[in-house]
């Protein structure tokens, strides 16, 4: 004999189930919110609109950071790329494999294999300035900043421009750990014309800082955080741990 239930009953199990999975999104939004940590009032609008404030945030925040999850996806095919290169380079020790496979750990946050990858790379071959630049990345990620200088240094003299002015960037943040205030801020001045990019103005401001210049090193922290009114929403998101040290810099300078 079929089982049939009152309304008061059909009432309970859905408010059961609606209870249930409004608690669901909320905890996929309260878990995404605290590993992307984007504006601090999302977590305001999770917790007092419940299930409807945890969809409007996974519509406006969690699907589109869909696009940046994609990349994380990459990290498989890169570490089997890793492991046939290693195994190329018995038979092919070319420069143009020890390049690619620092690339790789580059990109894989292996800052010292990378570093071996283009000893070897730059042993075999010297003329293209790709290494040099990539090898003092992995040396000023390492804050291997006395090393790093020479390699920037090399590339910078071929090419200002080098990677969007990143590697200028990086060459005026060594400078500031290596004892050379005098070299840092005539070349931050000179990049911070041109470039916008984010790394650059946070490296500037932590050098102002550390100058005891806190005023301006306030002004160039908020003109790394004012980028967002402007940029795309991919890029934002993207950029987001820059955010987060500006506004973690600036509640640590004085006022």
């Amino acid at each position: 004999m079929p089982v049939l239930y009152s309304v008061q009953e059909m009432g309970s199990l859905f408010f059961f189930f609606a209870s249930w999975w409004g608690f669901l999104l909320e905890a996929i939004a309260i878990i995404h919110f605290i590993r992307r940590r984007p504006d601090f009032y999302w977590l305001f609008v999770i917790i007092f609109l419940g299930w409807i404030g945890a969809v409007i945030y996974i519509l406006v925040e969690m699907v589109p950071d869909a696009g940046l999850a994609r990349q994380s996806f990459k990290v498989f095919p890169r570490r089997r790329r890793i492991r046939e290169l290693q195994s190329e380079i018995l038979d092919n020790p070319s420069a143009g494999n020890y390049e690619e496979l620092g690339d790789l750990n580059l990109e894989e946050g292996n800052y010292a294999q990378a570093r071996q990858c283009y000893n070897k790379a730059l042993s075999i071959r010297t003329d293209s300035p790709d290494p040099f630049y990539r090898r003092g990345v992995a040396a000023t990620l390492m804050g291997d900043f006395t090393a790093a200088v020479p390699d920037l240094e090399h590339v910078v003299t071929q090419d200002a421009q080098y990677d969007f002015y990143r590697a200028a960037g990086l060459l005026a943040h060594c400078y500031a750990h290596t004892c050379q205030p005098e070299k840092a801020e005539a070349l931050f001045q000179q990049v911070t014309r041109i470039s916008t990019m984010s790394e650059t103005y946070y490296n500037y401001a932590a050098f102002l800082a550390q100058q005891n210049r806190n005023a301006e090193a306030r002004e160039w922290a908020q003109k790394l955080l004012d980028k967002r009114r402007t940029m795309p929403g991919y890029l934002a998101r993207r950029e987001r741990p820059w955010f987060r040290k500006a506004n973690s810099m600036l509640r640590q300078l004085p006022a």
